[in-house]
């Protein structure tokens, strides 16, 4: 059998569960795509090939070692991890060893995952792009800051990837590389050994092809059996343009009122509007993600200047010269809106919103995170979901949005919402 990078990660778990296939014989699949592309994609910031070969071999060896046994796994490198460099986007860290793993990648071995390596992040995972194409044209950007870890599942290098969101990091690469994206309700996965931005923000997410590969891979470091649900039909769907809507191109109009036909053949589609309070979400989250980046890199960026990216010590700058009243109001806003979500869903089961403004733009800046921002500082589960292409042939992506701490029930209906855009 040939391809076996190919597999999705929940069939792939089945078979090697069941030994019709071996994790070195995975792995080896992955390594041979990872030889034939990465010159082009560059997804991969560190690959550790020796070592991940002596982990398959030693999984297959012996018993089955859990949920993700024998699956190879893309670590974005904001994560620390103790045998490979976590150099976290930026040159300050060049050759850097931490001497532990992050939580969420200890999680992944104990589940009997292997690290492949790790995938290339944005600076800091804000915004200064690294070297990472987007697969389906070199030209265009994968998005970030999990730009790395969209690109390498997107072009069949591993079935599972890390990412983190402070604004749109996890939902906007998917949607750009057409790939699976989940941003869980914040929390829902541990932060420790994570190379932290925005403290109130930062949520860690996962990328896949499909949303049952994403919710086996959460299940697994999360201990929680019931976010593998089975697919279901929601009762209601709520239609939710949100308050950036202008910002919406041309193919994600279409994306929408495409997926909402073809929801409507299984569930009732209702129009929802989010409260007038939610306006000033966009800037909330803007003031606390800068207000707290600023000073979470306080040593970066007194010690080390000149090694941060102009843009990166611009808004640094801005974020200490914030007022903390600003910051405290937009704290406020936030723990508001989150008070009164229950009652924007109405009696939906989840929300359809835009995943991204349009397709991945031509060039390297990463995209307008203008379509996630207020569902990262609601702390919201979020998952999106490929729906169809844009006029340039890139992908484009809706994004289910569920109830703060609903996220079996959020994946359930994405996962149905898939199978339906894929078969039409």
């Amino acid at each position: 059998m040939t391809d076996l990078n190919r597999l999705s990660a929940a069939e792939a778990a089945r078979r090697l569960a069941r030994r019709e296939i071996t994790a070195e014989a995975l792995l080896r699949d992955c390594l041979a795509r990872i030889d034939a592309r990465e010159t082009q994609v560059r997804a991969w910031q560190y690959v550790a090939r020796d070592d991940a070969l002596a982990r398959a071999r030693a999984l297959d060896a012996g018993a089955v070692r859990g949920p993700l046994h024998g699956l190879p796994v893309g670590v974005k490198d904001v994560f620390d991890t103790y045998d490979m460099p976590t150099a976290y986007g930026s040159p300050i860290y060049a050759g850097h060893r931490p001497a532990s793993d992050a939580a969420v990648v200890a999680l992944t071995r104990r589940a009997g995952g292997i690290v492949l390596g790790k995938t290339v992040t944005t600076e800091f995972a804000t915004f200064h792009p690294g070297p990472t194409r987007n697969p389906h044209d070199l030209e265009h950007t994968p998005g970030g800051s999990s730009s790395g870890s969209a690109a390498a599942v997107a072009d069949h290098m591993a079935a599972l990837a890390f990412g983190t969101q402070t604004a749109g990091s996890v939902i906007r690469p998917a949607a750009f590389c057409g790939v699976v994206g989940y941003k869980p309700t914040y929390n829902t996965l541990p932060r420790a050994g994570f190379k932290n931005d925005a403290d109130t923000l930062d949520t860690v997410g996962v990328l896949a092809r499909t949303v049952e590969d994403a919710a086996l891979f959460a299940s697994a470091l999360a201990g929680r059996p019931e976010l593998r649900a089975s697919a279901a039909a929601p009762a209601r769907v709520g239609l939710c343009r949100t308050h950036q809507w202008d910002r919406a191109q041309p193919e994600t109009v279409a994306a929408m009122e495409r997926a909402a036909a073809r929801i409507a053949k299984g569930a009732r589609v209702v129009e929802v509007a989010l409260p007038q309070a939610f306006a000033g979400l966009l800037q909330a989250q803007l003031a606390v993600m800068w207000y707290e980046i600023a000073h979470n890199l306080a040593d970066e960026y007194t010690r080390h200047p000149e090694q941060l990216s102009p843009a990166l010590r611009e808004r640094c700058e801005k974020g200490f010269a914030m007022a903390p009243a600003d910051y405290e109001s937009a704290i406020a806003l936030g723990r508001e809106c989150r008070a009164r979500l229950a009652e924007a869903f109405a009696d939906c089961d989840t929300l359809l919103a835009p995943s991204a403004p349009g397709e991945a733009p031509a060039g390297m800046p990463t995209g307008d995170p203008v379509m996630n921002q207020v569902w990262t500082l609601l702390h919201a589960p979020c998952v999106t979901v490929p729906a169809g292409t844009g006029p340039k042939g890139l992908p484009v992506g809706v994004q289910i949005v569920g109830r703060i701490g609903d996220d079996a029930r959020t994946l359930a209906v994405a996962r149905w919402i898939q199978a339906l855009l894929e078969n039409g």
